[in-house]
């Protein structure tokens, strides 16, 4: 595999821009190519056989491009199982984690509320994971339908963003949590906002940085970290990519992006 060819980014819809930030921080020599899957996200709400689907249409299309690592920014397709989402790829995947060491370390009463899709929370994925670590710890899961399409129509404050939060906050402060984990990577967008909600006593975590680190372990412990600062990296979506654009330019860090609308099933 050569070290310089670009990590690939794969997401619903914008939600993984948050992880795309950590990953240039974390990784700031290395070329990106994201790709966001806006014409048919949210993912949350869809069958497990559509995002499937979607999720390999996605992965080939980044075949095509030369990638040595793909970066799955979706805790909804993380979910799935990353092996089974591999099949013939050449390129290792990396999955969102969980982050139950993070709020396992945050918790001082080991309440600990998990707000994701309701895809997300149906599959109790990331309570079995923080259950595995300490079994005495109490998980409250909290489905958030409205914090996605919110999102994607770039509605990042004001007072149908407060309600919706608080909405989904009043059930976790009601269940004495002290740590939540945003479990669905649109959430760190609004995360300014759910954490005036909760207030100082509680800790709200974002596991992107947990996230990035994976994937530069993965990339050290192979050889395949970059060694000189890469050219621009390329913001691609399947529609919208004007507002993509916009929400990008709000999540990123300063650097050279090119932006492009794709299809995935192009020849």
């Amino acid at each position: 595999m050569n070290k310089d060819l670009p990590i690939g980014v794969i997401d619903s819809g914008v939600g993984g821009l948050s992880v795309l930030k950590c990953l240039r921080q974390a990784l700031p020599d290395e070329q990106f190519i994201y790709v966001g899957d806006t014409a048919r996200t949210p993912y949350g709400s869809r069958t497990e056989a559509e995002v499937r689907t979607f999720v390999e249409e996605m992965l080939c299309w980044l075949d095509k491009q030369q990638i040595k690592l793909a970066v799955i920014a979706c805790n909804t397709i993380t979910v799935l199982g990353i092996d089974t989402l591999q099949k013939e790829h050449k390129f290792p995947l990396v999955g969102m984690s969980k982050g139950e060491e993070l709020v396992l370390q945050a918790s001082r009463n080991k309440k600990i509320g998990v707000m994701a899709t309701p895809f997300t929370v149906s599959t109790r994925a990331h309570e079995k994971a923080i259950l595995a670590k300490d079994s005495q710890a109490q998980v409250y899961l909290q489905p958030c339908p409205d914090f996605v399409p919110l999102i994607e129509k770039e509605i990042l404050s004001g007072a149908e963003v407060q309600q919706a939060v608080a909405k989904y906050a009043d059930p976790l402060k009601a269940d004495g949590v002290d740590t939540v984990i945003l479990s669905c990577t649109h959430y760190p967008f609004i995360k300014n906002i759910i954490s005036d909600e909760f207030g100082a006593q509680v800790t709200v975590i974002d596991p992107a940085e947990a996230t990035a680190a994976l994937t530069k372990d993965l990339l050290a412990n192979n050889g395949l970290l970059r060694t000189s600062q890469a050219a621009e990296s390329i913001i691609c979506s399947t529609a919208d990519i004007g507002r993509v654009r916009r929400l990008a330019e709000f999540m990123l860090p300063q650097g050279n992006y090119l932006y492009r609308q794709i299809c995935l099933t192009e020849k």
